[in-house]
């Protein structure tokens, strides 16, 4: 089995000094972060321990340790030392490292000059006689997002910063040397035992892994206190790295486009689990594998996929572009652009929103772009048809594997916008309504949402909800009445389809324990607060005054034989 990791405790010193090419902290990772108080507490907590009761004498240097946590990192192509974790402790080590130094500057003691010279191995990359390239700090700093990161670079190399700078690193950095200073004014003598058992007997963990994949997995698994880099994180670093190629033009343009990128995902994609971003590589993810004809079901973890090769399939301005345009199509999704779609395509969209299974999305990311230009007779007979597969799975086969395999063996019907088949999982009609009358479609289930709203836009009268509209599931005879009055004689009807509908959030709050005839004047609107979008409920409020037992049956029974029909419509029952 090949090495996957090393590590081993060691002291500051030895970790900053035995790095003789540099600590990388790359492109993908997030700005510096630590400011006053995260500094404020690390001097303390290093003060503390570098002097027990407040006094030089209690410490032992051959016992005494105080330890500092990990920092992980693997080696690149260059021989760096690729941070995964503990950035935030690097930089600011090395900040505090550059203010002792300067502290340390026109001293004559030689136990001084003796710490001097080992911070200088610390910070810098020292020539045969040992002596510094100032020009060459153990820290090469890259992250793209990070606009202060010359003042770092600047700070390290002259031991001066900007006066008018706000960064962290010019904030800290000014910190420490005050610090260093008052200490200094106030204990004379303490300073040099400061930072040599800052460097002598504070120890790290350093783990060094075989690849950046393997580091990542390790920090996953072992973090309890940051949040792990996102996959988006990774894909970025490996576009810009192909931009900077290109020049600073094409680099400085790509930024702004992943900017403009994310802030569209931001808006538009509401995933789990992933970030917006991730999102946004999954649903192309899926389309890459249709368009690759990938044969296997088992579907790569997305890290894995693109990282194949080197990420070759990032090293593309074509796939960037294909990024944008998707992340456009479904901002016209989400804006509902009808200049696009037609109403009744945006209808079967938006009763797609609230299927149990992202699948729908993977799907429909396949089906566009392998078309572009969309014939809307065939798009909205391929969303029907999802439509039904989607639910009918919910209600048989419920689990995100189950619903995989019917897509995957359609991916390539999908793509060139062919009928889907779905000839292997079609279902027997009976058993299907026995299922139906089975499950249990508690509001906390996806598929209850999901074939309430299916049944709302069955009539196809039925307009959009305003955008932002939070709908709920609504009990049309309420379940505060069930339990004061017990009036079914099987409570579970309760919970029935046929007892719930999708209405307005603030409306179904206002309605929420009253009898039918009283929820009218919210179903109806009252002049001042205006009706809801559900026609159906508002001609239920228009034609009842109560709604009992036999009304959620009847209903019930209404729903399930609608979608009965509506799977044969869409070819799926046997």
């Amino acid at each position: 089995m090949a090495k996957q990791l090393n590590a081993e405790q060691k002291t500051i010193s030895q970790v900053f000094m035995e790095c003789k090419k540099a600590f990388l902290i790359p492109e993908y990772q997030r700005p510096y972060s630590w400011e006053r108080d995260e500094c404020h507490t690390l001097w303390d907590n290093l003060y503390e321990f570098a002097f027990p009761n407040d006094t030089i004498s209690d410490f032992d240097a051959d016992e005494d340790n105080y330890f500092m946590g990990t920092i992980l990192t693997f080696k690149n192509d260059s021989k760096e030392h690729e941070v995964i974790d503990g950035q935030q402790r690097i930089v600011t080590f090395m900040l505090l490292f550059r203010a002792f130094y300067k502290a340390f500057n026109s001293a004559q003691d030689e136990s001084i000059k003796n710490v001097r010279r080992k911070i200088e191995q610390c910070i810098w990359k020292t020539d045969e006689d040992e002596k510094p390239e100032k020009e060459n700090p153990k820290l090469n700093y890259e992250v793209i997002s990070d606009e202060d990161s010359d003042e770092l670079k600047k700070i390290l190399a002259t031991g001066n910063y900007t006066p008018k700078n706000k960064s962290n690193y010019a904030v800290n950095y000014r910190l420490f040397q005050r610090w260093i200073f008052d200490l200094n004014s106030a204990k004379p003598g303490y300073l040099l035992y400061f930072a040599r058992r800052i460097l002598n007997n504070c120890v790290l963990l350093p783990i060094e892994a075989d690849s950046q994949n393997t580091a990542l997995r390790i920090f996953t698994t072992l973090n309890d206190r940051g949040r792990p880099l996102d996959d988006a994180d990774i894909f970025k670093a490996q576009f810009y790295k192909f931009y900077l190629k290109k020049g600073s033009v094409a680099k400085n343009k790509f930024v702004e486009r992943w900017k403009d990128l994310t802030e569209l995902c931001n808006k538009n994609f509401h995933p789990r689990k992933d970030t917006p971003v991730d999102d946004l590589f999954r649903r192309y993810m899926y389309y890459l594998l249709a368009k690759n004809e990938v044969k296997n079901d088992t579907f790569p973890d997305m890290r894995d996929y693109y990282e194949k090769n080197s990420y070759e399939v990032l090293q593309s301005n074509e796939t960037f572009e294909d990024l944008i345009t998707l992340a456009n199509f479904w901002d016209d999704v989400a804006t509902r652009n009808e200049e696009r779609f037609s109403p009744r395509v945006l209808r079967r969209l938006y009763v797609l929103s609230w299927a149990p299974y992202n699948i729908w999305a993977y799907a429909v990311s396949i089906y566009f772009m392998g078309n572009r230009v969309i014939d809307d007779e065939k798009f909205y007979n391929f969303l029907n048809k999802i439509t039904a597969m989607l639910l009918m799975y919910a209600i048989t086969n419920p689990g995100v594997q189950a619903i995989r395999r019917p897509f995957f063996i359609e991916f390539q019907n999908i793509l060139h916008g062919r009928p889907l088949e779905f000839k292997q999982f079609k279902q027997d009609r009976r058993i299907l309504r026995e299922r139906m009358t089975n499950t249990n479609f508690s509001n906390q289930r996806a598929v209850t949402g999901a074939m309430l709203m299916w049944w709302t836009f069955r009539d196809d009268k039925q307009e959009l909800p305003p955008l932002g509209v939070d709908l709920q599931i609504e009990h049309i005879l309420a379940r505060k009445r069930q339990e004061l009055h017990h009036v079914l004689d099987n409570p579970a009807a309760l919970e029935f389809l046929g007892n719930k509908a999708l209405l307005e959030k603030g409306i179904n709050i206002r309605a929420a324990d009253y009898r039918l005839v009283d929820k009218k004047i919210y179903y109806l609107g009252d002049g001042k607060k205006p009706a809801t979008f559900n026609l159906e409920l508002r001609g239920l409020a228009q034609t009842y005054d109560d709604f009992t037992e036999e009304d959620i049956l009847a209903r019930n029974e209404k729903i399930f034989d609608a979608f009965i029909n509506y799977l044969r419509e869409q070819d799926l029952l046997i």
